[in-house]
């Protein structure tokens, strides 16, 4: 809509009030814990506290994000000197499960995960789970692992492409 002096403005629906989705964000982004009757939902919540306790965020990138690994940390400052405007460690969309994703690029809508420790026996049980939810959702996905992370400026542009996300 559009106010008098020509300010435009929106008027939203209340039910989005109740939006999971939406409420999860505004909580991320505020550092607020949401409350939920559901214990599931709440485990899933102390879970990515907990992996946030045990993997501490201790490397800093060139955009200030804090990551938890040297190889995310390449990822990152690889997104931001490409100018590539990235989230870390954004949670899936619109999906029951409480899942992080390793970056979100908003042009493509393309999630990367780096998978840095598969001989991990919970690590891989752990990927093959985000992966059957990436598969399910049909979220486009850009896996990485280590092989990759030392060819990034070959490999992460062929990724990208694929997804319409160009380096220039």
């Amino acid at each position: 809509m559009e106010a008098q002096n020509g300010s435009p403005y929106v008027i939203w629906d209340k039910s989005i009030l109740n939006n999971k989705s939406l409420i999860d964000s505004v909580n991320v982004a505020t550092g607020s814990n949401y409350e939920e009757d559901n214990s599931a939902s709440q485990d899933n919540y102390l879970g990515i506290d907990e992996f946030r306790q045990k993997y501490e965020a201790k490397y800093r990138t060139q955009d200030g994000h804090r990551v938890r690994s040297k190889a995310e940390a390449m990822i990152d400052d690889y997104l931001y000197r490409n100018g590539i405007a990235h989230a870390y460690e954004r949670r899936l969309p619109g999906i029951d499960e409480d899942v992080l994703s390793d970056f979100y690029i908003l042009k493509g809508n393309v999630f990367i995960e780096f998978w840095g420790m598969e001989e991990n026996e919970k690590y891989a049980e752990r990927k093959k789970k985000k992966l059957e939810i990436y598969a399910r959702e049909g979220f486009n996905l850009i896996e990485m692992k280590d092989s990759d992370i030392q060819s990034i400026d070959d490999v992460l542009p062929r990724k990208l492409k694929k997804y319409g996300v160009n380096i220039s």
